[in-house]
């Protein structure tokens, strides 16, 4: 099995950055396409980004394009979400997410197979 542990989280005033990691134990990640979902109280899970294993393809939901970068160092075992222009309704829990390598983006939460416990960005006004 792969575990994913979230770090980088935190407070952050509006218009500020944040970089989150995601490390990798028990397995590489080695074959497997990553991807940030984020869910703030009372609200369901929503997509973020993804970047696929097998092609130099990444993806992002509409709300977070030209602000958020989603990047993987392989040898690291560890990929990041680099967030900025942070704006208050990005507070959520980010959580990261691996699934089995496709040649297509998954979007979807429940085609990920294993999970962070995920890291609180709070983003004041």
């Amino acid at each position: 099995q792969v575990q994913l542990v979230e770090s980088g989280g935190g407070l952050v005033q509006a218009g500020g950055s944040l970089r989150l990691s995601c490390a990798a134990s028990g397995r590489t990640f080695s074959g497997y396409d990553m991807a940030w979902f984020r869910q703030a109280p009372g609200q369901e899970r929503e997509f973020v980004a993804a970047i696929l294993w097998s092609v130099l393809r990444t993806d992002y939901a509409d709300s977070v394009k030209g602000r958020f970068t989603i990047s993987r160092d392989n040898d690291k075992n560890t990929v990041y979400l680099q967030m900025n222009s942070l704006k208050p309704e990005d507070t959520a829990v980010y959580y990261c997410a691996a699934k089995s390598a496709a040649y297509h983006i998954s979007t979807y939460y429940s085609a990920y197979d294993y999970w962070g416990q995920g890291t609180q960005v709070t983003v004041s006004s």
